[in-house]
């Protein structure tokens, strides 16, 4: 992060003396202007970061003969959604649209790079696409077919996450959503990033069906312990850390509103992380370690929506809530409606997702207002139908067209060997894994 720092303060002294070199004077709009470019690229950065914390809570909470795997799907996420949403997610969110449904303008960015901060814009916009796509790898780990997850990994940056993103955020450049028209709050993407991921990977997780082994024949739930917890855990630290850029970036402003916003992420995520401590203790008798780092991720997604309108004593209910929720959420996809999620992702990001977003209504500093929390209510509604809905129709095709799931002897062996034709940790032979 020094390194990051130190290029920050380079990028300001350079932009200070084209300033000068241009006979410009360096005025207060001027400096402004070019700290809001600078942090607006510093969230962006850390957003990406936040790549990284994903491939390593899933490999670490997944089983070492698919590692590669996970590891194959995170760094497509970023890449090919780059493209994607370079070419056409992008038009479709943030292109001008009528009756605010979807963009018609911008596709290929033509029209726009001759403005900086559109290119800025769209750099900090593009590790939000990534991350929508990448929260559906931990739900469908273990046993779906790599060509299919990069065919999902297209259509969702493409089509699924940028349309409904331009729904609620369209204005932020040139488009008019028709949530937002009706005042939906979702300040840095609980519903827009984070609930059209968790649905998603409901969905893909439903038509995959359960890894092997996970179920008996009577139904009775069989714990697959991931390989590597302190990987998992450092996942998590480094999604905490990421998180600053993804809800203070967010302002894509260098204001002093980003000092409420982290302070809101921070003593959410802590309030989380202890609620599913304390849940998953009183309930089985042990501080689990999983069901806490879990519980900091929900943290994190309950006050992505409100971190900016709420007071950070809603930001610790709304965490705390969130932390307990994740609990019984993983225990009713596990173990009532048999539903393999190796991760948690659906309970983490969907529902909790879907909390802070009602979450945001409900405590808004400005006061309790049916209609807001109506108009909450309505949003995490479109967004499971059109996530799930579409996701679902999309997996289902699919599986008819080439089959979506990898054979069983391949699940068995793992999906390194049979899918990228590697082994994460070849020095420790079968038994590790």
């Amino acid at each position: 992060m020094i390194k990051v720092f130190l290029t920050a303060m380079f990028m300001s002294v350079m932009f200070a003396e084209k300033a000068m070199a241009e006979d410009a004077p360096i005025t207060a709009n001027v400096v402004q202007t070019n700290m809001d470019f600078l942090w607006t690229l510093l969230g962006a950065i850390l957003v990406f970061f936040m790549q990284a914390g994903f491939a390593m809570v899933e490999t670490g909470m997944t089983r070492a003969k698919n590692a590669i795997n996970i590891l194959m799907k995170n760094l497509m996420d970023f890449a090919v959604g780059s493209i994607v949403f370079f070419c056409v997610g992008f038009a479709l969110m943030f292109g001008s649209s009528k009756g605010g449904i979807i963009g018609t303008d911008g596709f290929f960015l033509k029209g726009l790079i001759e403005d900086p901060w559109n290119l800025v814009f769209f750099m900090f916009q593009v590790t939000f696409a990534a991350t929508a796509a990448t929260i559906i790898s931990g739900a469908v780990a273990e046993r779906i077919k790599f060509k299919v997850y990069f065919i999902y990994s297209i259509l969702i940056t493409a089509v699924i996450y940028p349309i409904f993103g331009g729904w609620a955020w369209g204005s932020l450049l040139n488009g008019s959503g028709w949530l937002e028209g009706l005042g939906f709050i979702d300040f840095a993407g609980s519903t827009v990033v984070h609930s059209i991921g968790g649905w998603a990977a409901l969905a893909g997780a439903i038509v995959l069906g359960p890894r092997i082994g996970k179920y008996g024949k009577k139904g009775e739930v069989r714990a697959i312990p991931g390989h590597n917890i302190p990987l998992a855990a450092l996942g998590v630290f480094i999604l905490w850390f990421g998180w600053f850029g993804f809800n203070c970036g967010s302002t894509t402003a260098a204001s002093t509103d980003i000092a409420l916003i982290a302070v809101n992420t921070n003593m959410a995520a802590c309030a989380g992380a202890i609620a599913a401590m304390l849940t998953v203790w009183k309930k089985f008798g042990k501080p689990e370690i999983g069901m806490s780092l879990n519980g900091a991720l929900a943290g994190l997604v309950g006050i992505t929506a409100g971190c900016n309108n709420v007071s950070p004593y809603s930001a610790i209910i709304i965490g705390a809530i969130a932390g307990v929720l994740v609990v019984y959420a993983v225990l009713f996809f596990d173990q009532k409606v048999k539903i393999d999620d190796p991760v948690g992702a659906v309970s983490v990001h969907g529902v909790c997702g879907a909390w802070g977003t009602i979450a945001a209504g409900l405590f808004d500093k400005g006061g309790f207002d049916t209609h807001v929390v109506g108009v909450q209510l309505l949003g995490v509604v479109a967004c499971f139908i059109w996530s799930f809905g579409l996701s679902y129709a999309m997996f289902k095709t699919l599986d008819k067209k080439m089959g979506i799931r990898v054979s069983r002897d391949e699940e068995l062996e793992g999906l390194d060997v049979g899918e990228h034709g590697g082994n994460a940790y070849p020095d420790f032979g079968a038994d590790y894994i």
